[in-house]
């Protein structure tokens, strides 16, 4: 690499932000103290990509954020501040746009296509379904929703489906070209009849050549206006496609190509083939090749075939242009679960960070009681691994059904095949892979062609006998028989290769399920603390203690040392504040519950029956509501200020919408329901009014909360910058980010404020005193940064020690050493628990009668060293520290040995 890697800076790119703003924004971010640039796709993506996850072209630069030529400049700023990049790369899947030619080609062609077999399409069904009709097909045909349109700019003729188009088969032209009146009608139609893929070119030239004939053009338009004007004619051509116009709503069940989650517009692409992954690679390579590039982060690396291999071979082609960049993968790591160290990468994106971040300031002491106010609201009990259960076997038999129906045929080819398999029904056995699908503790399995590795082996067996002893389906054997299946558990050479399609399909599917279930249903639904519906997260892990804190970092050391850490990203449910402040409810769940019987009382003429027994919003909704108010509003807020209001109202608004949508209960994004959402705005609305008592009065009476919140941000920004790993800075979030999930967290920043701040040399007291405006936090990521420019190795690879806190205030604090070979050391000292510690003040400025005879003792071979604070300057040396002195200017504490 370019530079030590220190830290990240996630930018997001698209939606006015292109390579000469960050080309600009490369001398801020080298006085920040970041080391590389961490940039969201770049790549060509479907017209009007928000995001840039929807790929069209993998070795096109995208135009709009200033292509090939914009890139370079951009690079060379970066690199002329000594600052690396890391590219966010999408190889699971593409968009399915007019812009993607590869997918053009295949629609075009159809199994013929040179790319036929670089998407996972089902060519057993003969047709490609393209599920974007408004109606069913028939009712687009009577309604004149389709059409053929000349295409001059290609040229060709194509099908238009009310602004969607598609390719027609240049050997079905003779549809069309057999209507025209002219002399070269029957030339044309025999020769574009006999036509091949390799003469797509040849075929264009020569439609464009007569078409600069205007009797040709003519005749041709009068043709095409002919086959619009017949229905039986225009459905004929339509039939002699690759593709099948369809509804959009038969995508779930019908569908012929693997996609990413239910989304249809994303096509899988099959990555384990050497063809596809040499060709969808060239430009990364390159850039890799011209030290363009210091990193790859892999999105969503648990929907490829066998990430292993995938990571495999993306090591090996680096190596063969001599080059390592760094690699990331987002993986979520669930439950005991840990990284791949066979994977030999970098490590994840970071999200398990997040939730070992979580156990720190959330009171597990007073778990039941938030249960009980959360119930006693609801009126009703909840059991999140129920409702977890419930929907996971939902999403597949209704979401991803087309998913669950291939797996059942595959399934059912080896069952076929045995004696003792071959009276397993299709029913059972599809009941069968949902239940073991269900059972299934973790996003995936990695099974491939190398073996099932044991720990995959015996993940499958509790799965199996999970699924046996919830008695969903009657008998024993299909359910074990699955189990075989994706322990590749066969000696015939046809069922190996049978259990291996089965098992590959599984398992790029079986994270889907999870997703959509957990991350996209539940945690939308189950919203007792919502500040623990996390990616990755676990709401009923309901804090944990120091110790685990520690023994997680020790592991992250082991497992990743130069690992991400992250505590926002583009998809966390809410920004790293935002949860930071919602974590002290855990600490008075007696207080938040008279808190929300009031609120819920002040809201009465605004919650609206909607139907019989359905109020809107529901009850479960309106507590999160309540959280989520508390959340997203910033430090300064004004109550008075009508702008200020609005702007909040409008954010809420756009969550709640989507919170009620993702939990699929009472509306969805495929089935609104346009009273209960109407009323719902208007609630959210009338929270925020300032014409309204609600909003002054809730943000006076919840200023514990936001005081408490602004400490344990401070106290999670310098764990971040200390802890094993390598920070990562989600855009803006140098101050304090209180967004919601996405597209809020998208929202532009204010780079000009954050620049002012990195030059500013405001003492350390009076930014303490100023806590609202977030430039203490900002100098705290600039200190924390600098300290690990000084030795970056340390914070990676050095050692992880646990320091022993002794007196009455210890349960208020966390503590921990990093120690390197040559000498090297930092102390960290964070406090939790921050509501409780600062027990009714009105700042955060404890004074240290507080910490009464609390100290942190470090170990001998620390005892003689000289610790300087980054922030204060302040220096410290002994064996056992004061917290009173260690914390006597600032909440918290980073200090670098001298």
């Amino acid at each position: 690499m370019s530079s030590p890697l220190v830290a990240t800076y996630r930018l997001q790119f698209r939606e006015g932000t292109d390579f000469a703003q960050a080309r600009d924004l490369a001398p801020y971010w080298k006085r920040l103290g970041i080391s590389h640039l961490y940039a969201s796709p770049i790549f060509e993506a479907s017209e009007g990509s928000t995001h840039g996850y929807d790929v069209t072209d993998y070795n096109t630069l995208e135009e709009e954020l200033g292509g090939i030529n914009g890139f370079t400049e951009m690079s060379n700023a970066l690199s002329s501040n000594n600052i690396g990049l890391i590219l966010d790369f999408v190889p699971n899947h593409m968009g399915v746009s007019p812009r993607n030619l590869w997918w053009e080609d295949v629609l075009t062609w159809g199994e013929e296509s040179r790319y036929a077999y670089t998407f996972d399409i089902a060519w057993e069904a003969r047709r490609i379904l393209v599920p974007v009709l408004g109606k069913p097909y028939g009712d687009a045909l009577d309604a004149g929703d389709l059409t053929v349109v000349l295409d001059e700019a290609t040229p060709s003729l194509r099908f238009d489906a009310a602004g969607y188009g598609l390719p027609i088969d240049p050997r079905t032209y003779g549809h069309v070209f057999g209507l025209i009146d002219h002399e070269e009608r029957d030339r044309l139609v025999r020769r574009f009849s006999v036509s091949t893929p390799p003469e797509a070119d040849e075929l264009r030239e020569r439609l464009g050549e007569h078409l600069q004939d205007p009797e040709f053009r003519s005749a041709l338009e009068r043709a095409v206006a002919a086959i619009n004007s017949d229905k039986d004619a225009l459905h004929a051509l339509h039939e002699a496609q690759a593709w099948r116009l369809a509804w959009w709503r038969t995508a779930r069940e019908r569908l012929t190509y693997r996609r990413f989650f239910e989304i249809a517009d994303l096509i899988g692409v099959r990555q384990e083939m050497r063809r596809v992954f040499s060709e969808s690679h060239q430009l990364i390579i390159r850039l890799a090749r011209e030290r363009r590039i210091d990193g790859i982060r892999i999105d969503h690396v648990d929907g490829l075939a066998d990430p292993k291999t995938y990571l495999d071979d993306l090591t090996q082609a680096f190596k063969a242009v001599r080059r390592q960049p760094a690699v990331y993968v987002e993986k979520i790591l669930t439950g005991e679960e840990r990284l791949r160290t066979s994977w030999k990468i970098e490590g994840t994106t970071g999200y398990e960070f997040i939730t070992a971040l979580s156990g720190l300031y959330v009171d597990s002491a007073r778990e039941a009681g938030m249960t009980e106010a959360y119930q006693t609201f609801l009126g009703r009990n909840e059991s999140l691994r129920s409702m977890i259960l419930a929907e996971k076997r939902s999403i597949f038999q209704r979401n991803l059904a087309g998913e669950l129906s291939v797996l059942t045929g595959l399934a059912m080819d080896v069952a076929s095949r045995g004696l003792s398999t071959r009276d397993f029904g299709r029913d059972t056995i599809a009941r069968s892979i949902v239940e073991v699908a269900a059972a299934l503790p973790v996003y995936r399995t990695y099974g491939s062609v190398d073996g099932v590795p044991n720990r995959d082996v015996a993940i499958i067996d509790d799965s199996v006998d999970l699924a046996l002893n919830r008695r969903e389906v009657e008998a024993d054997e299909p359910i074990q028989f699955i189990g075989r299946l994706l322990k590749l558990d066969f000696e015939d050479g046809a069922d190996v290769a049978g259990a291996l399609n089965f098992t590959r399909r599984f398992q790029q599917t079986t994270g889907a399920v999870m997703a959509k279930a957990v991350e996209d249903t539940v945690f939308y639904r189950y919203n007792r603390l919502i500040a623990l519906n996390e990616v990755g997260g676990e709401p009923d892990e309901y804090g944990s203690s120091v110790e685990a804190f520690h023994e997680a970092m020790r592991i992250r050391l082991e497992d990743q040392p130069f690992g991400l850490l992250a505590t926002t990203t583009h998809d966390t449910k809410r920004g790293e504040d935002a949860r930071a402040r919602i974590y002290t409810l855990s600490e008075a769940p007696g207080r938040w519950r008279g808190f929300v019987s009031s609120f819920a009382a002040m809201m009465t003429e605004w919650r609206k029956d909607v139907e019989p027994g359905l109020f809107s919003p529901d009850p479960a909704t309106e507590w999160g509501l309540y959280q989520s108010l508390l959340g997203v509003l910033p430090a300064d807020f004004d109550p008075a200020d009508a702008g200020q209001c609005e702007d909040i109202a409008e954010r809420l608004k756009g969550f709640a919408e989507k919170a009620v949508r993702e939990a699929k209960l009472h509306t969805s994004w495929t089935a609104p329901a346009e009273k209960y959402e109407r009323a719902l705005d208007a609630f959210v609305h009338a929270m925020v009014d300032p014409k309204n008592e609600l909003i002054g009065e809730f943000w006076t009476r919840v200023q514990p909360f936001v005081l408490a919140g602004a400490l344990n941000s401070l106290s999670q920004t310098v764990i971040k910058l200390t802890a094993p790993g390598v920070p990562d800075i989600y855009q803006g979030t140098e101050f304090y980010d209180y967004s919601l999930v996405d597209p809020d967290n998208r929202r532009p920043v204010d780079f000009d404020a954050r620049i002012a701040a990195a030059a500013a040399g405001d003492d350390p007291a009076q930014l303490l005193a100023d806590w609202r405006s977030g430039q203490l936090k900002a100098r705290l990521t600039m200190a924390g940064l600098r300290m690990r420019q000084n030795a970056p190795l340390l914070y990676t690879s050095g050692r992880y020690e646990a320091l022993t806190i002794s007196g009455p205030a210890s349960g208020w604090l966390v503590a921990f050493a990093r120690i390197g070979e040559n000498g090297e050391a930092a102390l960290t000292v964070a406090p939790r628990m921050a509501l409780s510690l600062l027990d009714g003040r009105e700042d955060l400025a404890i004074p240290a009668s507080r910490w009464q005879e609390t100290f942190v003792d470090l170990p001998e071979e620390l005892a003689g060293k000289t610790f300087r604070d980054a922030v204060t300057g302040r220096e410290f040396t002994g064996g056992a520290h004061k917290v009173a002195d260690l914390l006597a200017v600032l909440p918290v504490a980073m200090l670098a040995a001298q």
